[in-house]
């Protein structure tokens, strides 16, 4: 895993370490050299216990890069199965795997985000002859795949979901995380998030904007920081919701911040990707408002396990909060069904029992 920072797809490689050494397995996270801080740390407190350290340069370098190649091709000839998370570890477990010779273990791939491999010929050889396995964190990635005609069906299934059900699970609020989040009395809404334009961080500030007119706008926290952050202070002040929207932030303590909310939303423009956050939403029993993008329509229906809206429709959005606002009923309703649907199909504990079954396959 070469990643520099936290990323989702840091955190879905330590989840899955983490349960699959649950379940019994002898599992080892190759890091980045360098990120102790950024990443280490955090895989640590993910409850990752066998960690070791690669160059894992971005771009192309000779000298590391085959350094990393020989230090993977030793240790390939001990395990069973390679996952790979990121293009440069992919193509430097490919070359490993051409140098251990026979004892060569199979490749996974888990491709996190949504924008298409092109099947040009250096991909077509990597995916065809490298690699055993694709995992897509949505099914819409997998169609991608598919279309590109860099792998057979049976070679690439989606396996959305990962959330940790024992970190974010159904709580009291704190009075105090409620303070800080600006939700005193009045009910809270929020979206946990980076700060960043695809989130929809202006269509919530409109939405309220809307619901303001109505005399009915509730208090509304932005939990997280980003580029973003000067361009959503300004459509606030523009739209004179200083005084009901609050942007909080990072907060090391994303569990009682779920807690604290009376309702989550999960609104981005586009394909989130993994989409954590939506999952750690349902897994905390947030009743929720999502927008139909990403993995959202596949996953969950509407009225059943949240509401759900077109992405960037503010006037819907404001209609759904209004209506969820005002049912105490629904909101628990929809808590409940989306923690029961992550315990079923999107627990990280599924998720390790769904790659096992295919690591069992791909060795036998």
């Amino acid at each position: 895993m070469s990643c520099r920072g936290w990323s989702s797809d840091a955190y879905w490689a330590a989840r899955v370490c983490r349960e699959l050494e649950r379940r019994g397995h002898a599992v080892t996270l190759a890091c980045r050299r360098g990120t102790d801080a950024p990443v280490i740390s955090r895989v640590r407190d993910e409850g990752v216990t066998r960690i070791e350290t690669f160059a894992l340069a971005s771009g192309v370098h000779p000298a590391s890069d085959g350094g990393d190649v020989r230090r993977l091709a030793r240790a390939f000839r001990e395990v069973d199965v390679v996952h790979v998370h990121r293009g440069k570890e992919h193509w430097l477990a490919a070359a490993a795997a051409r140098l251990a010779g026979a004892r060569r273990p199979p490749i996974v791939r888990t491709r996190h985000i949504a924008q298409a491999v092109r099947p040009n010929a250096g991909n077509r050889w990597l995916y065809r002859r490298a690699t055993a396995l694709v995992v897509t964190v949505t099914d819409a990635i997998r169609r991608q795949y598919l279309a590109a005609g860099l792998l057979a069906p049976e070679r690439v299934v989606a396996l959305p979901g990962g959330a940790d059900v024992e970190t974010y699970r159904p709580r009291p609020s704190d009075p105090a995380v409620r303070r800080r989040l600006g939700g005193e009395t009045e009910a809270l809404v929020g979206l946990v998030s980076g700060l960043r334009v695809m989130k929809g961080h202006q269509t919530v500030v409109d939405a309220v904007a809307r619901l303001a007119h109505r005399g009915v706008a509730p208090r509304v926290v932005f939990v997280g920081r980003g580029g973003h952050e000067a361009a959503v202070l300004t459509a606030i002040r523009r739209a004179e919701l200083e005084r009901r929207v609050t942007v909080a932030g990072f907060a090391a303590d994303l569990p009682e911040v779920m807690a604290a909310l009376d309702v989550g939303l999960y609104v981005p423009l586009e394909s989130d990707g993994m989409s954590r956050v939506l999952f750690e939403y349902l897994a905390a029993g947030r009743p929720l408002i999502a927008a139909r993008t990403g993995v959202v329509p596949e996953i969950l229906d509407d009225g059943v396990h949240a509401l759900l809206v077109p992405a960037g429709d503010a006037g819907a959005l404001a209609d759904a909060l209004a209506r969820l606002l005002a049912d105490a009923t629904l909101r628990a309703r929809l808590g409940a069904a989306g923690r029961a649907l992550v315990l079923e199909r999107y627990s990280g504990a599924r998720l390790a029992e769904s790659l096992e079954a295919h690591y069992a396959r791909l060795v036998a």
